[in-house]
Order: C-alpha cells, then structure tokens, then sequence
C-alpha cells in the first residue's frame, strides 16, 4: 500500500511539475509577443513621424507660398544656326504662388504657378498668365505668343495649328522682341511667318520633345484664361 501511495504521489508531483514548466513557457512566449507587438508599434510610430517630416520637407522645396518672385534662373541664351535660342544655365522648377519676375520674354522656364495653363490646341485671344505658361511648357508645349504687329493671316494659320496639335497653345504678348515667337521649355524661336520652315521644326522637334522636363503630364484640367 505505502509503494503504491508514494508512486501515485511522485506521478501527480511529475504532472504538477509538468504544468508549472508548460505555464512558464507560456508566459514566456506571452512577454514575447508582447515585446515584439510594442516593437512593431514603435517601429511604426517612427517611420510613420519620418514620412511626414519628409512629405513636409518636400512640400517645402516644391511649392513656396511667399514672396519668391524671383524665377530661380540663371545663365543666358546662345543662339544656334537654325535661330533658335537655347537657355545655357539653370532653369528653375519650384512651385509658387506670387507673380514671377522672368528674365526672358516669354519665359522659357523658372518658377511657376502649380496650376498649368491648358494646353491641348488652346488658342486664348487675350494675354495669359506667365506662371501659368510656363508649368505647360513644363508639360512639353510649344508656346506660340505674338504682339499687335504681326500679321492677322499668320495669326490665323498659327492659330489653326495650334488648334490641331495637342500639347500647343497660343495667345497674344506685346512684352516680346519680335512678332512672332514659339517657345518651349529651355528653347525660343523668332519666325518671320506662319510659313516659315522654322515653325514645322519647332513643333516636331518641341511638342513633347527631349526637354520636356514632365513628359506625359497633362495639358487638360488645369486653368483657363
């Protein structure tokens, strides 16, 4: 009798023995998740902080919304044999919400409006905001401004192409040295008239060309004046 008590005794101790060890291992496995699940949270917390100080940080240095009016480019023009005037230096491409005073007429580049001017074979009878220009240029639109001396019958051929061409548009601009001028983003071109040979070029060679320096961004949707 007294064998068989102390065996049933050592084997009831031997399951106590073994539920302590399983209770053990699982509060271990407990504090465990438990850390980890505050790792993930911290993790998370910081990079969560980093993405925003970052989306700030890049909203600061794309769009400013004080008084930067300078167009934020340097450098100059050189002009090639075909005539057309390339901008040698920087061209800026901040975001700003002021008038832009430019260095050249029209702009050929530098700080803009955030807002695009519509582009798709638009042809505006009244002057245009440069800012707003300039983001289509942008784009990858050929610019086509003319002032009170140029012709009507080239004003109406143009107007007509750019009708037809999307990434285009048009509008009047006394402020300019010559008649006529097509511009693109880094490029300008004086033409003598609506048929000039240089006008074809620019626009094959500009609309969408290798200087765009948004290719495929939309000429539609944005302001129209």
């Amino acid at each position: 009798m007294g064998s068989a008590k102390n065996s049933s005794t050592a084997a009831r101790k031997a399951r106590i023995e073994e539920m302590r060890r399983a209770e053990q291992a699982r509060e271990r496995r407990s504090r465990l998740l438990v850390v980890a699940a505050s790792a993930v949270v911290v993790a998370g917390l910081v990079v969560g902080g980093v993405v925003l100080v970052n989306a700030r940080s890049d909203g600061k240095d794309s769009t400013a919304s004080g008084d930067a009016k300078n167009s934020g480019d340097s450098g100059h023009f050189t002009t090639g044999k075909d005539g057309v005037r390339t901008w040698s230096g920087k061209l800026a491409r901040t975001h700003v919400t002021t008038k832009v005073s430019y260095p050249m007429h029209p702009p050929v580049g530098g700080n803009h409006n955030p807002v695009w001017l519509n582009c798709n074979g638009d042809v505006y009878t009244k002057a245009v905001p440069d800012e707003n220009a300039v983001h289509a240029l942008e784009h990858g639109a050929v610019w086509v401004t003319y002032t009170g001396k140029a012709q009507k019958a080239d004003v109406d051929a143009l107007a007509a192409k750019v009708k037809k061409t999307p990434y285009s548009l048009m509008s009047p601009y006394e402020n300019q040295a010559a008649p006529l001028i097509l511009s693109a983003w880094g490029h300008q071109v004086a033409v003598k008239s609506a048929a000039d040979p240089e006008v074809d070029k620019f626009f094959a060679t500009y609309v969408q060309g290798r200087q765009t320096p948004e290719p495929g961004a939309s000429c539609t949707g944005g302001v129209m004046k």
